[in-house]
């Protein structure tokens, strides 16, 4: 089946409701993008959900895939007249029916985290096959081990296992970290997500690694507290788990808290601090992770 991309561009203010209208008119996808990107006027936006000072792109491009043979231009107008704005100039562009599997597989290639550790995705060979290496197919869960966040956790873990210890991984996506955590030495791993697609692919993933790591959804308690506890989510959620996640570290554990940016650290700190006496901050890119030690 071929596709048509349609795209414009609309203010801020009309992206959310532009962006409704056209899902509700059949579109398969949709997509926002900063208009532009790629010129000097280009600028980074990482607000999330939940944060008190959201922003946005001054332009934003919206390009919306439909099936081919849908009026581009009948389509513009009506999302257009449910923002109640004048319909812009769009682009309709074909997009041929392709091999999205592999298309999405060429993206990810093995992963050096450290001088014996690896992120080697399931289709590829390892290219070090002495080293400690996680076999990763990461389907529709996020962790692919590309992410900086996610490299800081792994860099963290192998710091911190020592052997034997029990960790819990909260917010596991594909599983990556509680199965490194059991390739790395660690007595038992446990992996928590709300998602039920993220759990799926993070149990195969533990079967193909050949490691007992367990993974469940977050409406399933987590009663005994772990060693060592890390957490790789975003900053909101990580402030408003703070008194769950204090809980489920034990006394004189470590807790490692990523998925925030530099300018949202000190948020995240202070909503732990009650709990924990906190250690020098990594940073990549941009992103900290914080560590700290159970009082």
């Amino acid at each position: 089946m071929a596709w048509l991309s349609v795209s414009f561009e609309v203010a801020a203010a009309d992206v959310e409701a532009v962006t409704d209208a056209l899902l509700e008119a059949g579109a398969a996808s949709v997509d926002v993008a900063d208009a532009d990107a790629g010129s000097p006027a280009e600028r980074p936006v990482f607000d999330e959900p939940g944060s008190e000072a959201q922003r946005s792109w001054r332009r934003s491009r919206v390009s919306a895939l439909v099936a081919e043979g849908t009026d581009a231009v009948a389509l513009v107008a009506a999302a257009c007249a449910h923002a109640r704005i004048a319909p812009p100039p769009h682009r309709a562009q074909r997009v041929a029916e392709q091999d999205w599997v592999r298309a999405s597989r060429d993206q990810f290639v093995p992963v050096r985290i450290s001088p014996r550790l690896w992120i080697v995705p399931s289709w590829h060979e390892a290219p070090d096959p002495g080293a400690v290496n996680i076999a990763l197919d990461p389907g529709l869960a996020f962790g692919t081990g590309s992410h900086p966040t996610t490299q800081m956790c792994l860099r963290w873990l192998e710091q911190s296992i020592h052997g034997g210890e029990t960790v819990l991984d909260y917010g596991c996506g594909s599983g990556i970290l509680a199965i490194a955590a059991m390739k790395l030495g660690a007595a038992s791993a446990h992996g928590v997500d709300i998602d039920e697609q993220a759990l799926l692919a993070a149990r195969r993933n533990a079967i193909h690694n050949r490691v007992q790591a367990t993974f469940h959804g977050a409406a399933d308690a987590v009663r005994q507290p772990a060693q060592i506890v890390v957490a790789n989510i975003l900053a909101h959620p990580l402030v408003v788990l703070a008194p769950l996640l204090a809980r489920l570290t034990a006394r004189d554990g470590r807790l490692a808290l990523a998925g925030m940016l530099a300018g949202q650290a000190d948020e995240v700190r202070v909503a732990y601090e009650p709990w924990f006496g906190f250690e020098t901050p990594m940073t990549d890119e941009g992103w900290t992770l914080l560590s700290g030690i159970r009082r």
